[in-house]
C-alpha cells in the first residue's frame, strides 16, 4: 500500500505569507561590490577583490544609487579609464541579484552594446558566484542572447540596447537603467534618445537611473548639461599638511607647472595659511577622506551629480597628467582629447571660423605666392571634391607640429568619370609644385571624397597605388575617431565592394573645429599655425570659412541638436577640400598624428636643397614638350597661359554654383 504524505495547506499559507512580508535585505552596492567583485591583472593594475579604502570617492555615487536615497537620477561626469565601467557593473549585477527587476543597459550603438554584452556583462555572470547561480546562460526559450538575459525565476531580466535603434528603446518599462557613453549619443530616427530611454521608467515610482559618460563638446554635451542640472557635487579631501578641505581643479596644477619638469607637477594648498605642494605621493593619505559637497544642493533629492578626474585617480599619476598636457598644447584636436579624457570636461569650441576678410588681408602680406611651397614645409597632401559638373581640388603643404601652408586651389571642368577629368587629376598627381629651393615635390597623398559619385570616384582612386591615393568621406558625430577605415560596404546594386585599405572615413566636425582655432593663429612658430598664400580669390576665402555650428530645432520632435550650417548661397568646397587633405596627412602620420623628428629630418634633407641642375632642366624641356592642344594643369589652374583676364577666370572658377 502506497503512503502519501499530505502536506497542511495551514502551514502552505503561513510559509507564503512570510515570504510575502518579509522586509527583503537591504540593498547595499558597497558590500556586494566587496563580495563579489575581484579583479584580474588581465582588467587591472589592481589584482583582487574590491577595495573601498582604494576607491573611496565611488563611495557616494554608490550610496545615492541605493534605494535608500531618494534621488531618481545619478550623474557621473568623468576621466577615461577611471573606473566607470565598474560602478556601471556594480548597480548593474547587485541591482540583478539583490533588487529583482527589469533593467535596460543602453550604450550610443547596437555595436558597442553587442560588444559590451560579450566582453563585459557575459564574463561578470559567468564568474561572479551569486550572479552564476540566478542566470541560466544557455540559449533557452529565448532566456538568453546577446541582448536579452533573464533570471531563471523570472522575477527580472536585464535588456542591452543601443541609442541608435528607437525600437529597442520602446514598449518597455524599467525600474532601472544605465545610460553609458551619454555624451556618445546621437538623434535617432526617432528622436531624442536621451529622452526616449528615460521614459523607458516613467511607470516606475522608484526608479534609479545612472547617466554615466566622459564629456565631449559644449554647447551640446548630453552629460554636462546632465551634470548642472544635478546637484553638482565635487570630491573635497585635506591638505597634508594643514587638512584644510579643497577640490583638486585641473587650473590649479597648470599654474605651477614646469615644462622642463614635468615629473615636479603638484597643486598648492588653497588654505589661507598654507600655500604649500601637494605632491602625488600624498593621494595615498587624502583619498580615504574624501568628502562630496554639493554646489546646488537643491537638487540633490531628485538629480544627483557627481564630477571626478584623473587627479584622484591611482591610476594616473600627476607626471603623465602633466606630460599629456604638455603633448597635446596648442593641437586641437590632441586638446580636446585631454580635456575629455584626462580632466573629464567638455570643450569649448570655437562655432565660427575668423572673418574671411581678415584671413585675405593676412594673406595680402604673405611672403609666398598661391602654386609655390614656402620654406619650412616639405609635406604635401591634397584634397579632392567632386560635384556634378566639375571637381574641386587644394593642395596643402605640412611641416612639423601641424603647422601646414596652403599652397593651391584649383578646379577642373567635367564630372569625375570623365576620361578628360580623370587625366586631369592624374596630372595633377605628376606635375609637383616648386619650394622655395626651386625643387618641383610630388604631391605625397591625394584624398578624394567618395560621399557623392562613391563608384565613379572608386573606379580612378583604385586605378592609383593607395601609397598614392585614397578615398574619404566626413562623418559628423564628435566622438567619432579622427580617420577609421572602410573596408567594405554595399553599392547600389547590393554588391559588396571591399575597399583594401584605401577608403576611409573622417571625423569633419572635430576637424573644424581645429582648422577654426588654428586659422585665428597669427604666431608663424606656434603649433597648429596656417600659412596663407597671396593671389588665391576672395571666394576662396569665404568658401574656407563658409560654415558656423548651431543649435538646431527640429520641426517635428522639438528637439535641439548641434549642426554645422552655411549659408545655402555660399559653396563650401574650399572647407571641404581643405579638411580631405588634412585626411591624407593623419593617414600618413599613422596614429600619433605627427611625424618624428628623425622623420621630418628625412623629409628637409631630401626636399629643402637645390635640384640636381640636369635634372630641373630635363623636366623642364619635357615640360615644355608637351602639346599645345591640350592645356598643362598650370594653365588651366592658375589662369597663367589662357591670356584670361582676372574678372574672366574669376568667373569662370567661382561661377554661380549649386
Amino acid at each position: 500500500m502506497l503512503d502519501f504524505t499530505v502536506t497542511n495547506a495551514e502551514w502552505v499559507a503561513h510559509d507564503v505569507l512570510a515570504e510575502i512580508f518579509t522586509p527583503p535585505p537591504p540593498v547595499d552596492y558597497l558590500k556586494w561590490a566587496e563580495d563579489n567583485i575581484v579583479f584580474s591583472k588581465r582588467e587591472s593594475e589592481f589584482d583582487g577583490p574590491y577595495n573601498r579604502a582604494r576607491f573611496r570617492y565611488f563611495d557616494e555615487v554608490l550610496m545615492a544609487l541605493s534605494p535608500d536615497d531618494p534621488c531618481r537620477i545619478v550623474t557621473l561626469s568623468k576621466s577615461a579609464q577611471l573606473g566607470g565601467t565598474v560602478l556601471a557593473n556594480i548597480f548593474t549585477g547587485g541591482s540583478l541579484e539583490m533588487d529583482p527587476g527589469d533593467f535596460l543597459y543602453v550604450h550610443p550603438t547596437d555595436d558597442n552594446a553587442r560588444r559590451w554584452s560579450k566582453m563585459k556583462l557575459t564574463p561578470m555572470l559567468k564568474g561572479t558566484s551569486a550572479l552564476r547561480k540566478i542566470f541560466p546562460m544557455k540559449a533557452r526559450d529565448g532566456q538568453d542572447s546577446v541582448y536579452y538575459k533573464e533570471r531563471r525565476d523570472g522575477r527580472g531580466a536585464i535588456l542591452i540596447s543601443g541609442a541608435n535603434s528607437p525600437a529597442s528603446l520602446s514598449q518597455v518599462s524599467m525600474s532601472r537603467q544605465v545610460q553609458d557613453d551619454l555624451a556618445k549619443w546621437d538623434m535617432n530616427s526617432a528622436g531624442d534618445p536621451e529622452n526616449q530611454a528615460d521614459s523607458r521608467s516613467q511607470g516606475r515610482e522608484f526608479a534609479k537611473i545612472f547617466k554615466i559618460s566622459t564629456p565631449m563638446v559644449v554647447p551640446g554635451c548630453r552629460i554636462t548639461k546632465n551634470y548642472e542640472d544635478g546637484s553638482q557635487e565635487q570630491p573635497y579631501v585635506p591638505c597634508p599638511h594643514c587638512g584644510f578641505m579643497q577640490v583638486l581643479e585641473w587650473e590649479n596644477m597648470l599654474q605651477s607647472l614646469d615644462e622642463d619638469h614635468p615629473e615636479r607637477a603638484h597643486f598648492t594648498c588653497q588654505g589661507p595659511d598654507c600655500g604649500c605642494a601637494i605632491e602625488d605621493h600624498h593621494r595615498a593619505e587624502m583619498i580615504p577622506h574624501t568628502k562630496w559637497r554639493a554646489s546646488n544642493s537643491k537638487a540633490k533629492r531628485y538629480h544627483r551629480s557627481f564630477y571626478l578626474w584623473s587627479a584622484y585617480s591611482p591610476l594616473q599619476s600627476f607626471e603623465r597628467i602633466a606630460r599629456s598636457w604638455l603633448a597635446a598644447k596648442g593641437d586641437p584636436p590632441k586638446e580636446q582629447t585631454f580635456w575629455n579624457d584626462v580632466v573629464g570636461r567638455a570643450y569649448r569650441i570655437l562655432g565660427e571660423a575668423p572673418p574671411w576678410e581678415e584671413l585675405k588681408d593676412r594673406a595680402s602680406e604673405s611672403d609666398y605666392s598661391h602654386g609655390h611651397i614656402p620654406a619650412g614645409f616639405p609635406l604635401l597632401t591634397c584634397g579632392v571634391d567632386c560635384q556634378g559638373d566639375r571637381v574641386e581640388w587644394q593642395v596643402v603643404a605640412w611641416g612639423p607640429n601641424k603647422r601646414r601652408a596652403i599652397v593651391e586651389y584649383g578646379v577642373f571642368d567635367g564630372h569625375i568619370s570623365e576620361e578628360k577629368c580623370q587625366s586631369r587629376l592624374n596630372d595633377l598627381l605628376k606635375q609637383g609644385f616648386r619650394n622655395s629651393y626651386g625643387r618641383k615635390v610630388l604631391i605625397d597623398l591625394l584624398a578624394i571624397d567618395g560621399n557623392a559619385y562613391t563608384e565613379d570616384v572608386w573606379d580612378w582612386a583604385r586605378k592609383h597605388v593607395s601609397s598614392r591615393v585614397i578615398m574619404v568621406r566626413g562623418v559628423h558625430p564628435e566622438g567619432a575617431p579622427l580617420l577609421a577605415q572602410v573596408k567594405k560596404e554595399r553599392n547600389r546594386r547590393g554588391k559588396i565592394v571591399r575597399y583594401s585599405k584605401r577608403f576611409y572615413n573622417f571625423a569633419s566636425s572635430v576637424l573644424k573645429m581645429s582648422l577654426y582655432r588654428n586659422l585665428k593663429k597669427d604666431d608663424p612658430e606656434e603649433r597648429g599655425f596656417i600659412a596663407l598664400p597671396k593671389g588665391l580669390e576672395d571666394e576662396f576665402y569665404r568658401q574656407l570659412t563658409a560654415e558656423t555650428r548651431k543649435a538646431e530645432k527640429a520641426k517635428k520632435t522639438g528637439f535641439t541638436r548641434y549642426l554645422w550650417v552655411k549659408d545655402p548661397n555660399q559653396a563650401n568646397e574650399g572647407l571641404d577640400t581643405h579638411l580631405q587633405a588634412e585626411a591624407a596627412f593623419i593617414r600618413l602620420s599613422g596614429s600619433q598624428r605627427d611625424f618624428t623628428d628623425a622623420e621630418w629630418d628625412r623629409l628637409f634633407a631630401e626636399r629643402e636643397c637645390p635640384p640636381e641642375e640636369a635634372q630641373g632642366d630635363f623636366e623642364d624641356l619635357l615640360m615644355a614638350a608637351q602639346p599645345s592642344s591640350e592645356p598643362t594643369n598650370n594653365s588651366v589652374d592658375h589662369g597663367a597661359a589662357s591670356g584670361e583676364d582676372t574678372k574672366a577666370r574669376a568667373r569662370r572658377k567661382w561661377g554661380n554654383r549649386t
